[in-house]
């Protein structure tokens, strides 16, 4: 009874274990985009100085380098002391000022009554209204030149004059500046990568076209994972140095360093291409080979990786050859 038991358990782990149909799939040879491998640079496209409005001492500073700021974030704060005399300075007179103002009132009061009880004579009454009107055009002026003075102290705060992220800060807390002095250098506006080319390509780069980026330490594009995709923005019209520069759009470029360097594939021409499925591809001891139709396993030297409308696809560099066909799982 055990053995009735068991052998059917058996036939059905056999049944499910069983291997896949092999397929039969020839090379495929098309026309593909030739990469070349270069390294594009990390740029900003805005790199803009905080700069001092006035001079003075630097008495606060809330940023470093790598730090990230908004529009119109205060990053330092810059104190002349001898604003804050000046303003003591005005308030003195503004007071002294508003006193002679309200004796030069009262007496103006007093002598228009006088002058209606016939007193005095209208010409000392036209007197003292022109003191009156002196004085309250110096008081009018004494508060402009107060809130000149309250103005150029609240220049003492350095705005961040876009949104970005810091890269440079020339000063130090407890500084002496002069006005218009940069506080930090702030990158804004966005990354974008700077390729440098050879002008033997400078014919082949257009506007639109679509390149492979790199992640950081990115050696080989058939084995390890690329950040993502970019698109040609910009082709400059001047060769320098035997090369040719061209600016690249990439999505999300926002954790690498202004300056930073990784690898990037670019179309400059087009190549005749052997691919086969990367299904088809089987490794032993360090070398990869391909079932022949026959049975016959050939081994192949791999090239790049890319999508063939949806399947995974590996370019044949060696060992096969149009008219080939393969067998796959």
């Amino acid at each position: 009874m055990i053995r009735f038991q068991v052998f059917p358990a058996l036939l059905g782990f056999i049944s499910l274990t069983a291997p896949a149909t092999a397929a039969e799939v020839p090379v495929n040879v098309a026309q593909r985009p030739d990469l070349k491998a270069v390294f594009g640079q990390v740029e900003s496209r805005d790199v803009v100085p905080a700069r001092a409005r006035i001079g003075g001492t630097v008495t606060s500073l809330s940023v470093e380098e790598g730090t990230a700021v908004k529009a119109g974030d205060v990053i330092a704060r810059v104190v002349d002391d001898k604003l804050a005399l000046q303003l003591n300075a005005v308030d003195a007179r503004i007071k002294a000022i508003q006193a002679q103002l309200d004796n030069a009132k009262t007496e103006l009061d007093r002598a228009a009554k006088l002058l209606a009880g016939g007193v005095v004579a209208k010409t000392r009454v036209d007197l003292l209204q022109t003191q009156f009107d002196v004085l309250t055009n110096q008081l009018t002026a004494a508060e402009a030149d107060r809130a000149v003075l309250v103005q150029q102290q609240s220049e003492g705060e350095v705005l961040a004059p876009a949104p970005g992220r810091v890269l440079t800060v020339p000063v130090t807390k407890g500084s002496v500046i002069m006005p218009g002095e940069p506080i930090a250098r702030i990158a804004g506006g966005g990354y974008f990568l700077r390729l440098s080319l050879p002008e033997r390509h400078a014919g082949h780069i257009k506007l639109g076209d679509d390149v492979i980026v790199g992640s950081r330490g990115m050696t080989d594009l058939s084995k390890d994972a690329p950040l993502g995709h970019g698109k040609v923005v910009k082709v400059y019209p001047e060769i320098a140095n035997g090369n040719v520069l061209a600016d690249v759009e990439v999505a999300d470029l926002g954790d690498f360093f202004v300056g930073e360097r990784t690898r990037v594939w670019i179309p400059v021409a087009m190549k005749t291409v052997v691919s086969v499925p990367a299904s088809a591809i089987t490794t032993r001891a360090g070398v990869d080979y391909v079932k022949l139709a026959g049975g016959t396993d050939v081994p192949v030297i791999l090239g790049q990786r890319f999508d063939d409308n949806g399947t995974p696809a590996v370019e044949i560099l060696s060992g096969l050859g149009e008219g080939d066909t393969l067998v796959t799982p």
